[in-house]
């Protein structure tokens, strides 16, 4: 039986970097809607020192960092780490009922985002990434 010939498989580097950059742009951008209150209220950010300040700051920075691709492995690791500390803690909040399922408990995004920045840092930051000219100049 012959292999079904994928025709998008010659762009899977551009889009792994497409991907990488868009995750990490919009991971950022929670942290500055967190920490410093842009499109949203800014009284409503928590207080400075706080656990959703942290988390803001690690979202600020890691998704910036994972959007350039500086360091990625390491702060897509971090990342993938805070979504699933966001999902047990915020979203499941370990009551055992309904409240488990993402679907109830809105928790899709800390989900997705935890396997994403998972994935991500097993891979690397891929050919659009300041690791990657870093190497290419060793």
């Amino acid at each position: 039986m012959s292999r079904i010939q994928n025709p998008f498989s010659r762009y899977q580097d551009s889009a792994y970097s497409l991907m990488r950059i868009v995750a990490g742009f919009l991971f950022a951008f929670h942290g500055a809607q967190k920490v410093l209150g842009l499109l949203g209220d800014p009284a409503m950010s928590p207080p400075v020192g706080s656990e959703m300040w942290v988390g803001g700051v690690i979202e600020l920075v890691a998704g910036f960092l994972i959007l350039i691709g500086l360091l990625t492995p390491f702060f897509a690791f971090l990342a993938s780490g805070e979504m699933a500390v966001a999902y047990f803690q915020f979203h499941w909040k370990f009551v055992f009922d309904n409240n488990f399922f993402p679907i109830v408990n809105h928790g899709e995004l800390a989900v997705v985002y935890c396997f994403l920045f998972l994935f991500i840092a097993t891979r690397g930051a891929g050919k659009w990434s300041v690791d990657n000219s870093k190497m290419g100049r060793r």
